[in-house]
């Protein structure tokens, strides 16, 4: 499938990231030893400094402070500082860094090859992924020869071969890193090359390899959005903000959906629908794989995509359903935005209604 650059640019992210989870413990970046009771940070031991206290060689105070500085201060000032960020920009970690979120893509698009859809669990087949920007024709419109023709499968079944076999490989992969987090990595290396595994290790490979198969098989999306409380927190921090980073769509453009076949909905990794309020896009992941699709519908020109990232007062109408006003983008508090003069038309009845319709519409026209 061809990607647009912002997507080739994301799946540098993605690979440098999880070579990065996978290699942090043999490299000692970072791993907790449970064999050593503490943790390894860039190849130095990180404890809470309380070893001389419990010896009674210091006292309450020099433990205090060593407990605030290396343990409360890394951990909540660096929990501070991810949540900031997602209050700035959303669910950003997801969608350019997790190293399940990588997984759950990739199963994705090898499913989608073996059957049509992306998850099992999917009520119909979705259109052929777009494979480049769609051309126009003279009269500016799409070219359908572009299109693979609709009674013609794009999938595959014997594609499920190397798909059960993704799914096995990444859960085993995933289930090996994880006891190298909590074991010496080289230990566990060495006894599963030379068949030596103790039996806790077997009994932790086994059990965590069938636990991520059946997730990665059967509740990928499930997972990212409503199990993982990494997610959660970062969709929290980013719901409180109404000027956070956000997919916005241009309502004022809504007919050019007319020649589409939701393109956008269809490409979403959460399977979300990103021509709607933010509330709805509640686990989006800031992936942008709805604008790239759309940015290759409309011919491969990012400014004439109707999907952007867009922030600050611009984010506000996503938010509300309603355009923007001049309260709004002069920044005046809340009150003033929020609150119309009840003897006037409210926004919802003026813009809201319209600005779903024309979302409605475009989607059922191109169903």
């Amino acid at each position: 499938m061809s990607r647009t650059r912002l997507q080739q640019r994301r799946a540098w992210f993605q690979v440098g990231f999880f070579s990065l989870f996978l290699l942090a413990p043999p490299l000692d970046l970072f791993r907790i030893d449970l064999t050593l009771g503490h943790a390894i940070l860039f190849g130095q031991h990180w404890t809470l400094g309380i070893e001389d206290f419990l010896a009674g060689r210091t006292g309450i105070g020099d433990a205090t402070l060593n407990l605030f500085v290396r343990g409360f201060l890394p951990i909540f000032g660096g929990a501070a500082l991810f949540l900031f960020i997602a209050w700035r920009y959303g669910r950003l970690y997801c969608g350019w860094l997790c190293p399940h979120f990588s997984v759950v893509e990739t199963i994705n698009a090898l499913m989608r090859r073996a059957s049509g859809k992306p998850s099992i669990w999917e009520r119909r087949t979705l259109p052929p992924p777009l494979r480049g920007p769609i051309p126009m024709t003279v009269t500016g419109a799409q070219d359908p020869s572009a299109k693979s023709p609709a009674s013609a499968p794009y999938w595959n079944r014997w594609y499920w071969i190397p798909t059960l076999l993704a799914v096995v490989g990444f859960a085993f992969l995933w289930a090996l890193a994880l006891l190298t987090y909590l074991l010496p990595p080289f230990e566990i290396y060495h006894n599963l090359l030379n068949g030596t595994l103790t039996r806790n290790q077997s009994i932790f490979l086994t059990a965590a390899t069938i636990a991520f198969t059946v997730e990665f098989l059967l509740a990928r999306h499930f997972f990212c959005r409503y199990v993982c409380a990494v997610g959660l927190f970062q969709s929290l921090a980013w719901m409180a903000n109404d000027r956070a980073m956000v997919v916005g769509f241009d309502t004022r453009r809504a007919a050019a959906c007319a020649d589409c076949d939701n393109a956008c909905d269809h490409a979403c990794p959460m399977r979300l629908k990103p021509r709607t309020i933010k509330r709805k896009m509640f686990t989006c992941t800031e992936c942008a794989e709805c604008i790239s699709a759309c940015t290759q519908v409309q011919h491969g020109d990012p400014q004439q995509s109707l999907l952007r990232w867009v922030e600050g007062a611009e984010a506000l109408p996503v938010v509300t359903g309603r355009p923007s006003t001049p309260n709004q983008e002069s920044g005046l508090p809340s009150e003033s935005r929020h609150r119309p003069d009840r003897h006037q038309d409210k926004p919802s009845d003026a813009m809201g209604p319209s600005w779903t319709a024309q979302t409605g519409d475009a989607t059922a026209r191109t169903s």
